[in-house]
């Protein structure tokens, strides 16, 4: 199977590659790929130090609260990325995981 085909406004060709998984140990929680994505394709999320990912305002949360020793970004809605790749070119840790689909 060949991999997903998309054309820029000029025509020309790309093969988008989509954000597949975000490296909470590597993440630094800076936001910037959150800031250029306007997709919610992720959003910031607490990490416990048992290395439990909690998003924020949940039950789960409140429970961990204490125990949250940084913020990172989570991939919380893959369908909504498009593959333009924004997010691993502004992100300085390089903790993202991006893919072609076929």
């Amino acid at each position: 199977m060949m991999p997903t085909v998309a054309y820029t406004r000029g025509g020309a060709e790309y093969t988008p590659v989509y954000l597949m998984k975000i490296d909470e140990q590597k993440c630094i929680g800076c936001g910037r790929c959150f800031k250029v994505c306007g997709r919610d394709v992720m959003s910031l999320h607490g990490l416990t130090e048992d290395g439990q990912v909690v998003a924020p305002g949940t039950d789960e949360w409140d429970e961990v609260e204490d125990e949250i020793v940084k913020k990172v970004m989570a991939l919380t809605g893959a369908e909504n990325c498009i593959g333009c790749g924004a997010c691993a070119r502004v992100c300085p840790s390089e903790c993202q995981t991006h893919a072609a689909l076929s």
